[in-house]
């Protein structure tokens, strides 16, 4: 069922899976052994895509009405998914991923099956399906999956071609204070609040996202793009505050106003364990709050899906029709 806000606005963004979390559970723990386990294997891939029809309907309907129309928020939050026994201690290292198979990953893996198909890419955590989104010890300033300090509002891959159709973020274990939120803006909150100088700004090809490090240096130079595309109504987002570059005065003061519009309206979800938030990573830029890690096995914890709405389009640097992009 839809959430109230405070305000008492129905969010028809948020959905609570109530008695249907054992059903959910019980799906998910029947294709565990597939593939003997082995999370990134095309056969557990198909297990978890076949899965899907027998997930609960209202779920189901839920990412296909987002799928269909992603809203004026661009994402969807799922509450009180199951994610199994996580007695497990948070991972700390650079790169750590899901490779095994888990309750929490057949949950994903079966989402991104609904929203299209699961995708990653080889420079960035191994190409593997389901990562780890945890703090890494000397990282906490680093704008990324590894940090804890603020994290800039982006859209996922904003420099890549074949940047990801939606980005899940399933919590398993939430920090010690309770303060780290997820947090998103969406273009559509603000398309109308943007000064006609700044949105015809925004629309020309006079910005540069460079990758992260994390994608390797052999990666041609960044190539100039708008930041609001497509469709004049409805646009699509290209932006990474933490990377992406205004080549003129005017992409200067344009990219300003936009990320001062997007403060103002950010929506913060503080993820509890068995929250999935799924963000439109066309229109909708996400981030995060800052906090303090411990490093003592129970920090924070989330795991990470990406999903491609049409495979085709990225075939070319998929080797073997597989889900890992290379390039």
């Amino acid at each position: 069922m839809a959430e109230l806000l405070e305000n008492g606005i129905r969010d028809d963004a948020a959905f609570t899976l109530g008695d249907e979390a054992a059903a959910v559970e019980a799906v998910a723990r029947e294709i565990l052994h597939a593939a003997n386990g082995r999370v990134d294997s095309p056969e557990f891939v198909a297990a978890a895509r076949d899965a899907w029809d027998s997930l609960p309907a209202s779920l189901r309907r839920e990412i296909r009405r987002f799928r269909r129309h992603s809203g004026l928020r661009g994402r969807l939050l799922i509450r009180g998914l199951p994610v199994g026994d996580e007695s497990r201690h948070t991972p700390s290292a650079a790169d750590s991923v899901q490779r095994t198979s888990s309750v929490a990953a057949a949950i994903l893996l079966m989402a991104a099956c609904g929203l299209g198909d699961p995708a990653a890419y080889l420079q960035e955590k191994s190409g593997a399906l389901v990562q780890d989104v945890v703090p890494v010890p000397g990282s906490e300033e680093f704008q990324g999956n590894a940090g804890s300090v603020l994290l800039s509002f982006h859209t996922e891959n904003a420099f890549h071609e074949h940047r990801p159709d939606y980005v899940m973020l399933l919590c398993l274990r939430t920090d010690h204070e309770g303060v780290a939120g997820t947090r998103t803006a969406c273009v559509r909150e603000v398309l109308d609040l943007l000064s006609p100088a700044a949105r015809k700004t925004l629309s020309l090809p006079e910005f540069t996202t460079e990758a992260p490090p994390s994608f390797g240096s052999g990666r041609q130079g960044a190539l100039h793009h708008p930041v609001l595309g497509g469709s004049w109504s409805d646009p699509d987002l290209r932006v990474d505050f933490a990377a992406t570059r205004a080549t003129t005065e005017e992409g200067v003061t344009a990219l300003t106003e936009l990320g001062a519009l997007f403060e103002q309206v950010s929506s913060t979800s503080q993820l509890l364990p068995g929250d999935l938030v799924i963000v439109d990573n066309h229109v909708t830029a996400h981030g995060r709050t800052a906090f303090t890690p411990r490093y003592d096995g129970r920090d924070r914890w989330l795991q990470r899906t990406f999903a491609l709405a049409t495979l085709r389009r990225s075939r070319g640097q998929r080797p073997d029709d597989g889900y890992v992009l290379v390039e």
